[in-house]
């Protein structure tokens, strides 16, 4: 059985597995072009790392929009840590943190073809879908009270 931890990026070693595991999903699997990946949110972004039996296999990011807002995003789980929880305990963990911070709400743009998981976990879909980095999004949104 596999122990899964969600945790802080603590360090530079950490940083940089937020990153391989974003590179190895959007940019390769799904095409991103690089300079779309990265952006100047990831600075002052708050990221979280799973790792399974001590491996990292996934990464989310949360920022802080400036009105009680979390904007939750680079949700990316390697092959080997889906199917098992790994995403949804990612976004949970966000959301912990987005409340730690006092934020009210948590905001997303969800590729379309999540919409279902972000639906279980509590997101409503708003507004008109719009491409990023070529790929359909919506915008999610959750209230945390």
């Amino acid at each position: 059985m596999t122990t899964t931890e969600i945790r802080l990026a603590r360090d530079e070693r950490d940083r940089a597995a937020v990153f391989v595991i974003r590179g190895a999903v959007f940019v390769s699997e799904q095409q991103v072009p690089v300079e779309e990946e990265w952006d100047e949110r990831d600075t002052a972004a708050v990221h979280l790392l799973a790792l399974a039996d001590g491996v990292p296999v996934g990464t989310v990011r949360l920022v802080d929009q400036g009105d009680g807002t979390g904007l939750l995003g680079r949700l990316a789980v390697l092959p080997k840590g889906r199917g098992n929880g790994t995403g949804a305990a990612l976004v949970r963990a966000a959301e912990e943190r987005a409340r730690e911070r006092g934020f009210v709400r948590v905001e997303l743009h969800a590729q379309t073809h999540a919409l279902g998981f972000y639906a279980r976990l509590g997101y409503t879909a708003h507004g008109d879908e719009f491409l990023d980095a070529g790929i359909p999004h919506l915008h999610m949104v959750r209230d945390l009270a």
